[in-house]
């Protein structure tokens, strides 16, 4: 079960920093950070798939291909959580970076909150092996949470979690968290 490092109330939905296991999480949904073809084999993908099984890959590979920036669901397989929405960010080096991995997480909390979900974990997209710098990472992981909340305030979500799984991006996930204003 991962543990809360870190939470802040705006309004009546919540922002959390947890570390632990984003396969463990008893949600609506978890994030998975994914590449555009759906093809879960490292990182945090290839983990979803091993805990929620196969088809979740099947689901995957009917989707097809998916931007840089936008999302896709399939559901949950055996996990604790009954869908996956699948987040694509963007690999260093390919230009526009910051702004692709927003647009990256809104997708993701668009499609959570169109589906009337109400609590989603996302891990640190781009941040594994796209390259992606954690500090930058958790810094546009928080504040895209936080403008989403205040820019929908109607969202069915009502808890947006960051599940890290190491101590160091806990940390900045946690830092991130303490630097917002309200």
């Amino acid at each position: 079960m991962p543990k809360l490092v870190a939470e802040r109330t705006f309004g009546d939905k919540v922002i959390r920093v947890l570390q632990g296991d984003i396969t463990e999480q008893a949600t609506d949904a978890i994030v998975n950070a994914a590449n555009n073809y759906l093809k879960h084999g490292g990182g945090v993908a290839a983990a979803i798939v091993r805990r929620g099984g196969d088809v979740i890959q099947k689901e995957s590979d009917k989707i097809g291909y998916v931007p840089t920036g936008s999302a896709a669901i399939t559901t949950g397989g055996a996990l604790k959580a009954k869908w996956v929405i699948h987040a694509v960010g963007p690999r260093m080096g390919e230009g526009d970076e910051d702004e692709k991995l927003r647009r990256a997480v809104r997708s993701a909390l668009e499609l959570a909150s169109q589906r009337g979900l109400r609590s989603i974990p996302l891990p640190a997209i781009s941040s594994g092996i796209y390259g992606f710098p954690k500090d930058r990472c958790a810094k546009i992981l928080v504040g895209t949470a936080r403008e989403f909340i205040k820019q929908h305030p109607e969202s069915s979500l009502e808890s947006i979690e960051f599940c890290l799984f190491d101590d160091e991006t806990a940390g900045l996930f946690k830092g991130e968290l303490d630097a917002l204003g309200y």
